[in-house]
């Protein structure tokens, strides 16, 4: 499927559960350099049961657990059938992250659900699907995975910083790509707005009205995974956050506005910290928490890059724009997954393909 032009879909369901992200993307190899256009997006919100759901996964039988992945799969099917329907879509294939249940890469073990052959016989496109085993077969983490879709579509850039259910940022550095999972961001401050009957912070005017406790920062700051190497291929998961964030949060009786605070400023130290000693350059900044403006206004006090907020589509859809991308490498039987950014024996290519 080696051509010029590629006219893809591409899902993306994140840790936050803020819903589905559909992208038609067009591809386009010119001069050995690949250029790219979102040509329509949407994100339809999960309902209730479908949340529900999806959180309680890791905790059902077997039986269970494959039949909501196929149950899954004729839902996303479905709401790509539509998107398709509405917008006249004429597309090549569909590109599919799934929605992540397990994520222990030290157990070889990834799992997203969502299956790729239910999503096909709904819309009778190929499926791409299923991009994190190979890698984590091979002995890396599995994520992250976008740093490719950096490399190739997002080169003018320094760095490229994504704040969604967790913070990840990927850069050039020594003739390689490196990447690595930050810390948690709408992971952890969603569930806590959710509290007080609210999806999200926005525009972070919750935790604006806060105060900041210096003793939850400095217990999140001493959490063990902010002392492993910089730089060093590692991601987080929502099994992570469960055992080392929560129960520090629920050790502090404080309110919903002083825990946000204090969390934002924990998210801009972390981030702060990981590009220390950085050479100052320009920072792309997408996903949920680039709107959130008191969480930016707080990682631009710690550090002197300049931060760049793009679009409102790239913004919001560019998780899903460069899973679209990889379905095109995984097609092209080019390599989808670097080994610096994920720490495996040798950079693959990955993917279920369902024709």
């Amino acid at each position: 499927m080696n051509r010029v032009t590629y006219n893809v879909i591409g899902l993306m369901s994140g840790t936050s559960l803020d819903g589905l992200d559909m992208a038609f993307c067009r591809f386009n190899f010119e001069n050995n350099q690949w250029k790219y256009e979102i040509k329509t997006a949407q994100t339809i919100a999960y309902s209730e049961q479908w949340k529900k759901t999806l959180l309680s996964l890791e905790k059902v039988d077997a039986l269970t657990f494959q039949q909501t992945n196929i149950d899954y799969g004729h839902y996303l099917g479905g709401l790509v059938s539509d998107f398709i329907l509405k917008n006249n879509i004429k597309a090549d294939f569909i590109a599919s992250h799934g929605h992540t249940i397990f994520h222990q890469p030290s157990k070889k073990l990834s799992v997203q659900v969502g299956s790729g052959s239910a999503i096909s016989s709904k819309c009778n496109l190929p499926v791409v699907c299923d991009f994190r085993t190979t890698d984590v077969a091979l002995g890396g983490q599995g994520a992250p995975l976008v740093p490719i879709g950096d490399k190739l579509l997002f080169s003018e850039y320094d760095f490229c910083l994504n704040l969604g259910g967790f913070a990840n940022v990927s850069y050039h550095f020594n003739g390689q790509r490196i990447a690595y999972d930050i810390c948690p961001v709408n992971i952890v401050m969603n569930k806590i707005t959710e509290k007080i009957g609210k999806p999200f912070d926005d525009q972070g005017n919750i935790a604006k009205d806060g105060l900041l406790s210096g003793y939850l920062l400095n217990e999140l700051n001493q959490i063990g995974f902010y002392k492993m190497i910089p730089d060093s291929p590692k991601s987080l998961g929502k099994e992570w956050v469960i055992k080392n964030v929560n129960p520090l949060l629920e050790l502090y009786e404080m309110n919903e506005n002083d825990m946000l605070r204090t969390f934002c400023e924990h998210i801009a130290f972390q981030i702060a910290k990981s590009l220390k000693n950085k050479p100052k350059g320009k920072i792309l900044v997408t996903g949920g928490g680039a709107y959130n403006l008191f969480l930016m206004h707080c990682i631009q006090k710690h550090t002197e890059h300049q931060l760049i907020i793009p679009d409102n589509n790239t913004v919001e859809f560019k998780e899903a724009l460069i899973f679209a991308f990889l379905g095109v490498l995984r097609m092209r039987n080019e390599v989808n997954c670097l080994k610096s950014v994920t720490g495996a024996m040798r950079d693959s290519c990955g993917g279920a393909i369902y024709m």
